[in-house]
């Protein structure tokens, strides 16, 4: 499998410098140079075997499936079900799939509880050390230095927006005590902390110096863990019939793989983007027209983002992969705030997405109602999903599989206004309100960096005194 740059002018790579690499070095997004069929599994395979089968194409020839089937065996052994994503009915036709089982007891667990492994496979084989560096929305990071936490070949640097994560989120974050983790609270929005990573990405000497690569979803790794779930939640629903899913989203990565699954055999009808108050993708769904405006703090923060950074991959494939005209349409999305993707081009869009947005009050409204009707607590941002799936539902007699992205007890405060009962923390997790917090602040400004400089024979150091205590103070 050979790699190509969303923007047409960076190398060609395969899987193994793919991983490293993150974003590509014309500041475009790498996808597979083609879509491969998904394999025939039996019924009974575990979620181990789908994942093997369906991500050893695009590791290939960086990986062979033995090291691939070892690295998710040890990953998914990390995960507190025995089903690792399992999937339940909750309503007429509506089903939820559990992605919050794994250590930060969110979905990004699924994707980064791999990537950290593949990450440290490919570094050890190479006598190499990388730093990784993280935009997060809340979960992210979190997921991001568990997976990489004491690990010998990696340095992470996580940026998230001050103010603007859940306590327990940051927490998550900031109290994890290893040599090799490092957390910046920016003052500003998750959009500029993302930013602030793609500058660093675009200072060549920089990147070099510090070995610089990407957890988020920027990086294909993550996209790619990520379509398996789709894969085998539709197959325990649908058994080959179609299905549809609704998707809590943010940064488009987690639902551009519902549209890989798709695009390589998983028969799904309908994806649903479920957004909040920061509704820039139901808005382009509905008008063709992707146009940024201020981001809004909700009560579901993972999703408050205005630039989503994997609808260049969408848009890619519907550019019929021409990269130049692909990298006109993103400067001048940067340059101005707004693009017109064009009546066609949307048109197949919509044929499979639909978009539509939720404000604070209709959440709580949702998180209400499906715990009175159901006894099912949900976050915040599932409850988006659900409410998202009941609104924009086409066929009732089409299964609609709703993304539980997180546990409720990472959002308690948004579950506590809404039904009066605060879901509690894990057993694992259930002293994290009092462990000490250990963190940067760094100001807004564009192309900043964090505040760190390269160390080649060990760590990198922070340039700021650690701050214990909450960002604002």
């Amino acid at each position: 499998m050979k790699y190509v740059s969303t923007r047409g002018s960076a190398p060609v790579l395969e899987f193994g410098d793919v991983l490293l690499a993150g974003l590509a070095t014309d500041g475009g997004l790498y996808v597979p140079d083609e879509w491969p069929a998904q394999p025939e599994l039996g019924f009974d395979a575990s979620y181990a075997d789908w994942a093997t089968a369906l991500m050893a194409p695009y590791v290939a020839p960086s990986l062979s499936r033995d090291e691939l089937s070892a690295m998710v065996t040890e990953a998914y052994a990390t995960f507190a079900h025995p089903d690792v994503c399992p999937v339940r009915p909750i309503d007429d036709g509506l089903w939820l799939l559990e992605l919050f089982w794994g250590p930060t007891i969110a979905f990004k667990d699924v994707a980064l509880q791999l990537v950290g492994r593949l990450f440290d496979h490919e570094l050890t084989k190479r006598g190499e050390r990388a730093t990784i560096v993280v935009a997060t929305s809340g979960d992210t990071g979190s997921a991001a230095i568990e997976a990489c936490r004491g690990r010998a070949n990696l340095d992470i640097v996580v940026l998230h927006p001050a103010g603007r994560v859940s306590d327990v989120q940051r927490r998550q974050m900031t109290t994890v005590d290893e040599p090799n983790v490092h957390n910046v609270a920016v003052d500003g929005t998750f959009d500029d902390c993302q930013e602030a990573v793609k500058a660093m990405f675009a200072d060549v000497a920089f990147r070099e110096a510090v070995g610089l690569s990407a957890m988020n979803s920027i990086n294909w790794a993550r996209v790619m863990a990520q379509t398996v779930y789709y894969a085998t939640s539709a197959r325990t629903v649908g058994a080959g019939d179609p299905v549809g899913f609704s998707v809590p989203t943010g940064n488009f990565g987690n639902v551009f793989a519902g549209w890989v699954a798709r695009r390589t055999g998983t028969p799904i009808s309908q994806l649903v983007v479920a957004s909040n108050s920061n509704d820039i993708l139901p808005r382009w769904l509905a008008s063709g027209v992707m146009e940024t405006r201020g981001v809004h703090p909700t009560i579901s923060p993972s999703m408050d983002i205005q630039v989503s950074s994997n609808v260049e991959r969408l848009l890619f494939e519907l550019y019929d992969r021409n990269p130049s005209l692909l990298a006109d349409r993103m400067a001048e999305f940067k340059d101005e705030g707004t693009v017109a993707t064009g009546d066609t081009r949307l048109a197949t869009v919509t044929e499979v997405f639909d978009g539509v947005a939720f404000d604070d009050e209709a959440i709580r409204a949702e998180i209400r109602r499906t715990y009175e009707a159901t006894g099912e607590v949900l976050d915040p941002h599932t409850a988006v999903g659900v409410a998202a799936a009941r609104a924009s539902r086409r066929d009732p007699d089409v299964p609609v599989i709703c993304l539980a992205t997180a546990h409720p007890a990472k959002f308690p405060d948004a579950v506590e206004s809404a039904i009066g009962i605060r879901p509690e923390l894990p057993e694992h997790l259930a002293d994290l309100l009092e462990r000490t917090e250990r963190f940067d602040a760094l100001p807004p400004g564009p192309g900043r960096h964090p505040g760190l400089r390269p160390h080649r024979h060990g760590p990198l150091r922070s340039r700021h005194p650690v701050q214990e205590g909450h960002p604002s103070g």
